[in-house]
Order: C-alpha cells, then structure tokens, then sequence
C-alpha cells in the first residue's frame, strides 16, 4: 500500500509513500521502548531544554515547514508559517511552565508526608488530521514528550510530509533516537498498535466514527484515550454587540484555513434586532475575500485539501437549501477552491445546522432574543467551541455558563492557546489539550503516602 501527497491547488502529485510493514514498525515500537527508559530517566530540566532547541528549530525553519504545509494541504502560505511559529512557542511556554505544573503536591493529611507526584506512562500513538498538520501533532507531543513519555504519531495519509518533517525538528533539537517516531502506517494497523503492550496510552483528533472505534478498543484493554472530535460551534451575537467587531472575527473564524477548523465559528446565531445589519456586514466581509494560488501572499483563502473534502460541503449546503436555507453568496467550484459560502434561514433539522461542515460555509440562524440564542446554541450533538459578543459583561459571566461547550470566548475569537486547556464535551470528546491540564492527560498521578 501507497499514500500519495497531492497539492490541492493544483492537483499536482508531490511524492509517493509506500506504508511500513510489520518489520520497521515492531522495530519502530522496540526503539520507542528502549528510548523510553533513557528519556524518562533524564531529569526534567534536561528534556526542557531539548524542546526549547526544537522551538528554536522550528522558528528557523518555518519558511520551509509553511510552504511544504501549503503545499500539501493547501492552506495559504501566511496561515502556514503562522502555524509553525504557534509550535514554536508552544515550545517554550512547555519549557517555561513544566516544572511548575509537574512538581510534586503536598498533601496535608494524617501521615507523616504525603504528597502526589507526576510520572510518565510510556509510548504514546496520536492519531492525527491533516487540516493543522504541524499543529494538531505538536499540541500532543510538546508536553507529552517534556513529562517523560515518548510520542508515535500516525498522521493522515495525505501530509506525512509533514508528519517526517517533525519527525525530523525533534531530531535536529537533539532529542535521542525513538523519542518520537512517525508511523506510515493504514488504519487497519491502528487496532494491532493499541492492543500491542507498548503502547500505554492514544489521543486522537478526528471524527465521530474514528474516535468511538479508537475509544473502545483502548478501553477493552483498558489505555488511557483523550479524544477531540470536531465541533459545531455557535457564536452568538446579542443585540448590544459590537457588530463591526463581531463580523470581522465571525469572518475571519469561520473561513480561515477554508473553513476546516474543528474550532471555528459554524452557526451564526444572532438576534433578530441586530440580524439584517450583521448579515450585512458579513456578507460584505465575504466577498471581499480572494482566492487563488495559497502561495501568493494577495490570496486570503486557499482550496480545500481534498476533492473529498470539496464533495461534502457541496452536499451539505445544497441540502440545506432544500430545506429552504437561502444562499446568500458563494458555492461556486473548480475542484478543491470553493467559493465561501454564507447562507441564510438556517434551522434545526437542516444538514447546515446539525452537521459538522468543515469547509467555508458559514449559516446564519436568528434568535428571539438572548434565551432563545442560548437554546439554539445548545441544540447540537457537539460541544467544542463557543462564542459569546455581547458589550454587558455581567451578561456574559452569566450566559457564557449556560452554554455547553469546552470553551465559551467572550469577544474574542475561538482559538486553541497553550495557556489554557482545550477540548469538548458531548460528541465533540473528551479529554483536554494544552495548559496544565494538558501535560497531565498522560502521566501517572501517584500518591506517595509515608506513616509516621
């Protein structure tokens, strides 16, 4: 079996990966054992200062990392190389925190010293998407490799350029050989790596299907799964919002990347008295966008990655217009470039509204008034993401709780940042990413508890 990497802009083939078999990746699984016991053994301001060589690297490099990026995914080359630096502080915000957020707690309790300590578990396989490449694998393997684990990255077939390119900033960064290996490896391989003893522990981005599979077999042998499955997040807009604000963030939330973001703005839910000047301003905001080739710095929004990927936003806006959704602009298509989409009269029941769409479509939903837009918001199998506009703060402490999602940003656009922890609840996953909370998804919290 073969992958092929092929350019999305232009549908030019980049390079051909034949699949490992089972000879290089039982040698791959031993190397990452083996790795295991030397890597956790180094103390913790020691694996630091590898990851803050890696951040270095990747900083230096991240021209080369962006166009290979763009080249295989199809994101513009600005969005790209953005990318590349975000791994890079990431870096440094892992080698600056670390050993605040694993030292050791104090317990006060009726022993003579108890205190909780944080170890590493062992080999960790992230299953990972194509739409942030670089990102997606980094957020995994920055603190998971900084804690003491070592990291087995199965990427998705059409960027294991950029799956060996990481592979190669770790080494260059010093990281000893096996800390963090790249498997070319189908699906099928995934269930043999999650049942092989090695492998302690799996997180996975994707979709619903991959992560309830995923899920059930790590929990029928009884391995740690933090799983983050995509989203269709609401953002809100209250009749007191800064509009002019909350149009150009919805805008750019919703159609950066080519709107395949797992975290981007999806439904529009806006009050009915603010509804037609919003409309407007996005409407205008939209069609002022370019596309074109993601290697030209004039190009504001690249093609989608895959023909696939192309073929299902299609679908699911035509759908939604059977329903009586009302396109606004856009929908136009020359094989992955899709022209940015707004639609109008979207409901419950339409495909626009309870589907992930993971392309430019951005749907504009209209709300009775703030409680109504809180139930719309809620009306949705998924729970990743959120946004709240509103210029009365107080009411949105208190809305911002309603809302049932892993994050709630309050005039601000929906992003992941490694300063705070990411993830969702409902079908949109479990587990958190990032922050403290991130680096302790897969380490062992040990209670040491010593009598008097």
């Amino acid at each position: 079996m073969s992958f092929q990497s092929i350019n999305p802009y232009n549908q030019k083939t980049i390079k051909i990966y034949r699949a490992e078999g089972r000879g290089v990746i039982e040698r791959k699984l031993k190397q990452a054992d083996r790795a295991f016991a030397d890597w956790s053994a180094l103390s913790l301001s020691d694996r630091t200062e590898h990851l803050r060589k890696a951040g270095a690297y990747l900083t230096a490099n991240k021209q080369r990392y962006g166009e290979l990026i763009t080249a295989e995914m199809g994101k513009t080359l600005k969005e790209a190389m953005a990318e590349v630096e975000k791994c890079a502080t990431t870096c440094t915000f892992y080698a600056d925190h670390a050993a605040e957020f694993l030292a050791d707690q104090i317990i006060q309790s009726d022993a003579a010293n108890s205190f909780v300590t944080y170890q590493p578990l062992g080999a960790v396989l992230a299953i990972m998407p194509w739409n942030f490449p670089f990102w997606q694998a980094m957020r995994f393997a920055i603190p998971g490799l900084i804690a003491g684990n070592v990291g087995l990255l199965k990427h998705a077939p059409n960027v294991m350029g950029c799956a060996l390119a990481i592979e190669e900033a770790f080494r260059e960064a010093g990281l000893p050989s096996g800390v963090f290996q790249s498997l070319i490896v189908d699906v099928p391989v995934v269930e043999d790596l999650l049942k092989d003893r090695r492998v302690k522990a799996v997180t996975l981005t994707g979709s619903g299907r991959a992560g309830a599979s995923v899920a059930g077999i790590a929990g029928g042998q009884i391995k740690k799964s933090v799983l983050e499955l995509g989203g269709s997040d609401a953002l809100i807009v209250l009749a007191d919002a800064d509009l002019e604000k909350a149009a150009e963030v919805a805008v750019k939330s919703r159609m950066q990347n080519a709107g395949q973001s797992c975290i981007a703005a999806k439904r529009f839910i806006v009050d009915k008295s603010v509804k037609k000047a919003f409309t407007d301003l996005v409407l205008q905001r939209i069609k002022q966008m370019r596309q074109g080739n993601p290697l030209d710095e004039a190009t504001t929004m690249g093609p989608m990655a895959r023909m696939d990927l192309a073929d299902n936003i299609e679908r699911q806006y035509r759908a939604s217009i059977a329903k009586g959704a009302k396109l606004l602009t856009g929908g136009n298509r020359l094989g992955c470039n899709v022209q940015p989409i707004l639609l109008d009269k979207v409901k419950p029941g339409m495909v626009a509204f309870d589907e992930e769409t993971f392309g430019p479509l951005a749907v504009l939903v209209e709300a009775k008034d703030e409680s109504d837009a809180i139930r719309l918001a809620n009306q949705s199998i998924y729970g990743l993401g959120s946004a709240l506009w509103t210029t009365d703060l107080d009411k949105a402490d208190r809305l911002a709780r309603q809302i049932e999602a892993g994050s709630v940003f309050i005039n601000g656009l929906m992003r992941s940042d490694a300063r705070v922890p990411f993830g969702g609840i409902k079908t949109s996953g479990f587990g958190r990413e990032l922050s403290e909370a991130g680096i302790k998804e897969f380490v062992n919290i040990k209670t040491v508890w010593v009598d008097k």
